[in-house]
């Protein structure tokens, strides 16, 4: 029994690891696959697409890592987004996490609790952003990604915490 909770947990490891390597490795060809492809790939929020693979296939305390460092990562290696746009992006993801774990406390339904967690979190970054452009801290415009895309992809995102957590129930109901 212990050597199965053990190798559990190495397993997990891996897994998050690999994802954390891979999430990585993606934010940092996301410009140049956009370049080769001629999509600004940037719109499907590919940091938030590995927040929902942290959140969806390995631990809550890896998805707060990848909350708080690909933003800075990405500001690190290419200098985009600006930093305070970098600080806003981590403090969004971060309380999408958050968020996410404490509403499905409360709902119980992973679909509500993550649809609510990024609608949230992408309220408060917008509001947060608005007075930073008001108060001349950042000089770009409010809404860089339109509603339509951010709309489509916030319900596949939660579509797809659905499907991955209901299937591990039904799996597990036929154990």
């Amino acid at each position: 029994m212990a050597n199965t909770i053990s190798l559990d947990r190495s397993n997990q490891h891996v897994k998050s690891a690999l994802l954390d390597i891979f999430a990585l490795v993606f934010v940092y060809f996301v410009p140049t696959l956009s370049h080769l492809a001629q999509l600004p790939l940037y719109l499907l929020e590919p940091m938030r697409i590995m927040l929902i693979l942290a959140i969806a296939h390995t631990t809550r305390k890896n998805a707060y890592l990848l909350a708080l460092t690909l933003p800075l990562f990405s500001f690190v290696i290419s200098m985009h987004p600006s930093l305070v746009k970098s600080i806003l992006i981590t403090a969004e993801l971060l309380l999408n996490v958050w968020l996410f774990y404490f509403l499905l406390k409360k709902t119980n339904n992973h679909f509500v609790a993550m649809i609510s967690s990024i609608v949230a979190s992408k309220a408060v970054y917008y509001l947060a952003k608005f007075i930073m452009i008001q108060a001349v801290v950042l000089e770009t415009g409010l809404i860089s990604t339109p509603l339509t895309i951010q709309a489509i992809t916030t319900f596949i995102f939660s579509g797809y915490i659905f499907l991955i957590f209901r299937r591990r129930e039904v799996l597990a109901d036929e154990k």
